[in-house]
Parts: C-alpha cells; structure tokens; sequence
C-alpha cells in the first residue's frame, strides 16, 4: 500500500459515524449525574419525543435505561449500552377537574408542572426540598417531601402509562389494577419505560414558612412528636454538634385550623429574623422565602426555588428510612457518632413521611423518619462512614433510599423489603430478559 492509499483510507476511517462520535466523545466532557459523583458508562443517548419513536426504540435496542434529570448519587440509572431521554416529553396532557387528577408527560419537571396547576387553581400534596426533578423519576424512586400525613410523592401516582420490553403500551391505575400497580408505581426503571403519569391534585392553597435557631436535642427528645405535628411540613437540620438541631423549618398552609403561630421561642429554639439557607455559611438566595411571608404552595414546600442551584452543588448524599416509632432512638443513635460523623458532613436533615402500599417504597406499611446526609465530596471518606451509621441503625431496620449512597447488602435489602419476591417477578413479567437491568438492579434487586 503506497502512502497516498493510506491517507485516503485512514481519512475515510476517521470520517466514519462510529469514529467521528468516539472521537467527539473523547474531546468532551463525560456525561455525569447532577452533582457531579457519578460518570456514567456510555454517552451513547437518544432523545424520543412521541409514543411511538419510544416504542421503535425500544424493540429495536437489547439493552437500555431511561436517563431523567440526573439527580441519583449512585448508579442506579446508569447504562453501558445506550441511554433514552424523554425531557421533550414534557408536557401536561390532560387536567381533569371532577377526578381532580392531571396526566403528564414523564419528562416533566416538578418546577414546570406547578406553576401550571396553580395557575388553574390545583396543587399537588406535597413537594421535594427542590423542584428540579422529574415526576417520573420521583415517582420511581419513592422520592418525598416531609408531614407527619403526607405520603412520599409516588402516593400521588394514580395511573402509568408504560412501554414495555417488547415495545408494548401498558396502562395501569390505581383503582383498576389494584396490587399490580402498587408494585410498578416505585418500580426502580425495572419494567419499562414510563411515558405518561396520571396524579392526584387538590385545590390551590398557600403557605408560610418560619425558621427556627438552635433547637436543644433534650427538648427534641421529650418533644418529637409535638415538633413534628407543628407543621403541614417540617424540617430539621443538624450538624449532630453541640447537643442542638441548628435549624427547624416549619411549614403551614394558611387555612383555618392549619396556621402555626410563630412565638419568639419554640420549645427552646429561637425564631430567626433573617432568611437561612439550611448550611448557615451559604447564601439564602437559593431558598424559598421565610420569615411567615404567604405564597402559593410550590413557593414554600420545597427548600430550593427552581431557578436557583440547589443544595449546596457539589455533594454526595445518603439517607436512611427507619420506623416511626424508633424515630428518637435512632437520632440520639446518630448523635453518638457526632465525631466520627462532623467532619465529612455539610449537613443532615430529619424529616417524616406517612406510610403507604407501595411495594419498593421505604415507607410501605410504615410511617417513617428520614435521616439524610449531605456529605462533602469525599467518597473515600464517606464509604468508611456509611456502614458505621448503617450498623447504628439496623436495629430499626432503616431502609436506604433508592437513589442515595449506601453500603447495605443485598441479603439485607431482601430480608428489610417485605415485597422483593413479588417485584422481582412482577419485573420478569414486563421485562423477561431483562433489557431494563443495570449492575445495580442485578445486584441489589435481582440477586435473590
């Protein structure tokens, strides 16, 4: 071969689709989660934004996972086959007074379906702390705002529309389908591709918020429930120092016999007279407004306003869900590794959430306390930490949340979830070869 024939065939190599996109790839930043911890295995993503371009793909792809907003601090969206995106389909379908329900598209985000629901004089029953994740992946992952009588947001799930392995179109509703659709609703991405999301709404209501300063841990031991019952949402955060819970954040809608009124003092804490962002050193900018002023709902249930970086970025989060009824014993159990703890944390937030009969759900059969960590960005500290907190907390059986770091095992994820036989083959029924599996659904789920 003489050496123009080599150019001509190396330039005609290089041109090829497949090398052109491994090179671009190559020359480009990897595709990531939200907050940066996770690089994932592919950047190979296609975009549908219809029905049937889901259904096409599907059939046609062996192996695939469906990539929301990115939000997961562990792999469990993760693929290294091919990703789809559906963030065009993010539209509200359909609005239904009477039912009260509304049916969306599944790349709709929280932050641009509430605007629209309040606008036509509705709201959904509770929000996350930020407004930037996908009903559909909310929904998947058992993701939940806080209230002593507010269900995680998949309890507000009442009917999916699902694409299957084969390409098949799904539909399922709570009041058809009965325990069917308890097990897909926090189906984990394991059987099939969600393309429509049918919700509970009820009438529009406002909101305010107070916070409260250094709250003592004594009196949140002999007070806990009363704390948490002060408020349709309440939060605490603690950097598990100095025998105090830093920040209580209590949210009230402004309704008759719903209102809290703000004293000065609160069961120790003082009332803040400035807006606070949850880590004290960071600009309150990013929050949603305090200081008892009212606002529609999706204004003051999450922490974080939507146009605004939530949290504190770069980050790595974990959290535990542990009964009710432990709820004290398990945070003064945390309190006692306040050393070991404080210097890879930013900072912890306890919150409640109501049972429901979602199968995967953290809460099914159990209303809960959360304990969750926002750690610094430092996974190798963090890896020692989690089995300690982890070993304090399995007397109560704490179950992790889906989309968070965690060490437990998946023995132990078996034993803890009462319905993991059941979904495993309610998964085998929708995806039998297992096109939607991933190496976390191989080992947490389906290694039983």
């Amino acid at each position: 071969m003489n050496k123009r024939t080599f150019i001509k065939l190396f330039a005609a190599t290089v041109a090829s689709s497949p090398v052109m996109r491994l090179l671009a790839w190559a020359g480009q930043e990897r595709l990531r989660n939200w907050a940066g911890n996770v690089e994932y295995s592919t950047d190979r993503a296609e975009t549908s934004t219809s029905l049937e371009q889901v259904q096409d793909y599907v059939k046609k792809e062996n192996k695939l996972k469906v990539l929301g907003t990115r939000h997961c601090f562990n792999n469990i969206a993760d693929s290294k086959d091919q990703f789809l995106s559906l963030k065009p389909m993010d539209s509200v379908i359909a609005i239904d007074p009477e039912k009260r329900t509304v049916t969306v598209g599944a790349g709709i985000t929280y932050g641009k379906l509430c605007p629209y629901l309040d606008g036509k004089g509705f709201a959904l029953h509770n929000l996350a702390s930020l407004p930037h994740i996908s009903v559909a992946g909310a929904c998947s992952t058992a993701t939940h705002g806080s209230g002593q009588k507010n269900g995680n947001l998949a309890t507000a799930a009442s009917g999916l529309e699902i694409v299957t392995a084969d390409g098949k179109i799904v539909n399922l509703s709570r009041e058809r389908d009965g325990e069917t659709f308890s097990g897909a609703v926090v189906g984990l991405g394991a059987l099939g591709v969600i393309t429509k999301v049918t919700l509970d709404i009820q009438p529009s209501f406002m909101m305010r918020q107070y916070v409260y300063e250094n709250l003592p841990l004594s009196e949140l031991k002999e007070h806990f429930d009363a704390i948490e019952s002060s408020g349709y949402s309440v939060s605490l955060f603690t950097d598990w120092q100095k025998q105090r819970i830093n920040e209580l954040w209590i949210k009230s809608r402004v309704e008759e016999g719903q209102v809290f009124h703000a004293t000065p003092e609160f069961f120790g804490a003082k009332l803040a007279t400035r807006n606070l962002h949850p880590i004290a050193e960071l600009s309150a900018e990013n929050c949603t407004e305090q200081m008892g002023v009212p606002g529609p709902w999706y204004e003051r249930l999450p922490h974080f306003r939507m146009g605004f970086t939530p949290s504190a970025g770069k980050e790595l989060q974990s959290e535990y869900f542990v009964p009710r009824q432990h709820a004290v014993q398990a945070i003064l159990g945390v309190e006692r590794l306040r050393d070991q703890v404080g210097p890879s944390l930013l900072i912890t937030e306890i919150r409640t959430v109501a049972a429901d009969n979602l199968w995967m759900s953290p809460c099914y059969q159990q209303d809960c306390v959360t304990i969750h960590f926002t750690w610094k960005p430092d996974w190798p500290a963090v890896s020692k930490l989690l089995p300690v907190i982890e070993k304090e907390l399995a007397q109560f059986n704490a179950r992790p949340h889906w989309g968070k770091l965690f060490t437990i095992s998946p023995a132990e994820l078996n034993r803890i979830y009462k319905k993991m036989r059941e979904f495993v083959e309610l998964s085998k029924q929708y995806d039998p070869q297992g096109k939607f599996r991933n190496e976390y659904l191989n080992k947490n789920i389906f290694n039983t």
